[in-house]
């Protein structure tokens, strides 16, 4: 473990509390002197101490992680990203302020958000108003976006819906591997629903008519894309008070935000039932997170299988922390998700230097590459594309490129850094979150200038240039 200094943390802790820095000590097992170094930050806080910690009061040790820390660093780097050049904060004062204090720096995230959406909101009204034509091309606040944030809090483990998935696997005694026959058990036993597989006259890949107690999915879905089809359904029927609780939670005045919540949740409830977290995490540490092995043993698409890992974040149970992302070939992002202190850029524009991009070039081929990014955080990067088509000869279909990420020091227990030199820091691809907020001014793929500098010089040719 790395030298942690979480002084004021376990102050405030202490404090919540109503202990005295005597009291305290006594609960730990510890010195008086010894803990008001550590409060100090004259003392690094160790293993030992936090396992006390959570051992004495329930703590979860996330709140001391150094992963957290860096969370913050990048959104508040985000944050900060649009402010004039004299008055934006270094890197090194947006460090000190998520370390000495990150109630602080939550309280700005938060209130930066809710600047930034009373800013849109100003620019709707005044366009329909006809104060300001141009707010017309200003965008809404998108309720996708505060999906996202509501599973990017909980590290993208909703463990309510993973409890309730494992019981109702052992319940229904299903089968890894062969989910599909228990399911449609469940809905017609259970429900009263009929599962049936055709090409439906509107060319869907579900259709459930509630009023004849049908699903009908489409024939050309594999068996686990017909499992997680009916999962979905019966996440819905299952689990729909928990998951209506859960999604008022994520956004208790907007009716659109929580639609969307609630559609990802199902699909949470239903990634959980095929794949239960007790077996997925202990078949995962056993093949070393090979990726398509596990999707073999349990009836799974690569997607899907990518998918689940990055949400095996059980605090007594974690696996590696993820960050998944799928991209097409435009570059848009249909999916991200991080049970990492990984954190992408809000402001738009992914890196070109990611090998989620290169795997097109090589279809169906596993690529890994080790990342260095502008704070001097490292990672291994996982890539494949992934294709599907669902209609005849000539019909068009869909082609992504998943990405799945880990920080360097969890590489080691990975299949894919098989043969790499993790050591070599010199030659990890230098990659940023979006151009906007990149400080690699001469990065030949750079798309545009970072926020607040309009130009940068150009030493080579002597004269100011938009681009490095």
């Amino acid at each position: 473990m790395k030298k942690t200094f979480m002084g004021l943390r376990l102050k405030r802790l202490r404090e919540e509390r109503q202990m005295t820095q005597v009291a305290l000590a006594q609960a730990l097992g510890l010195s008086p002197s010894y803990l008001n170094q550590l409060e100090q930050n004259q003392r690094p806080l160790t293993v030992s101490v936090l396992l006390r910690l959570n051992a004495a009061f329930g703590i979860d040790v996330q709140l001391f992680s150094e992963d957290d820390e860096a969370r913050l660093i990048s959104e508040l780097r985000d944050l900060f990203a649009d402010a004039p050049n004299d008055d934006a904060p270094g890197l090194a004062e947006i460090r000190e302020l998520a370390s000495r204090l990150p109630g602080v720096a939550r309280l700005l995230l938060q209130q930066g958000r809710q600047l930034h959406e009373a800013r849109e909101r100003e620019a709707i009204w005044a366009s329909r108003l006809g104060l300001d034509r141009q707010a017309e091309t200003l965008p809404r606040p998108m309720p996708f976006e505060a999906v996202r944030d509501f599973f990017y809090r909980r590290h993208n483990h909703v463990a309510e819906l993973d409890e309730l998935a494992e019981r109702c696997f052992a319940d229904w005694q299903l089968r890894p591997g062969n989910t599909g026959n228990g399911l449609a058990r469940r809905l017609s036993e259970r429900h009263g629903i009929l599962v049936s597989t055709d090409d439906n006259d509107r060319g869907l890949l579900r259709d459930f008519d509630e009023k004849a107690r049908r699903l009908r999915l489409s024939a050309s879905l594999s068996s686990g894309q017909q499992a997680f089809h009916m999962a979905t359904q019966l996440a819905r029927l299952e689990a729909g008070e928990l998951i209506d609780e859960l999604a008022a939670g994520a956004a208790p005045d907007d009716e659109e935000t929580r639609r969307l919540a609630r559609i990802g949740l199902a699909s949470y409830f239903a990634g959980a039932l095929l794949l239960p977290y007790g077996r997925y995490l202990e078949s995962a540490e056993a093949c070393r997170y090979d990726i398509e092995q596990l999707g073999r043993s349990f009836g799974v698409g690569y997607e899907t299988a990518c998918h689940r890992l990055s949400t095996l974040q059980r605090p007594q149970a974690p696996g590696v922390p993820f960050f998944f992302i799928r991209v097409d070939r435009a570059g848009n992002i249909s999916k991200r998700q991080s049970a990492t202190d990984f954190h992408f850029s809000r402001i738009g524009g992914t890196c070109p230097l990611w090998n989620v991009y290169e795997a097109f070039a090589q279809p169906g081929k596993i690529l890994t590459q080790l990342a260095a990014m502008p704070d001097g955080r490292n990672y291994l990067w996982i890539a494949r594309s992934v294709h599907r088509g669902h209609g005849g000869y000539g019909a068009p279909g869909k082609t992504f490129s998943i990405g799945l990420g880990c920080d360097l020091r969890h590489a080691e227990r990975l299949v894919y850094s098989k043969g790499l030199d993790l050591k070599a820091v010199d030659g990890f691809t230098p990659i940023g979150t979006a151009c906007k907020v990149c400080p690699r001014a001469h990065c030949p793929q750079r798309a545009f200038p970072p926020s607040g500098n309009a130009l940068v010089v150009d030493e080579n040719r002597r004269h100011f240039s938009p681009y490095a």
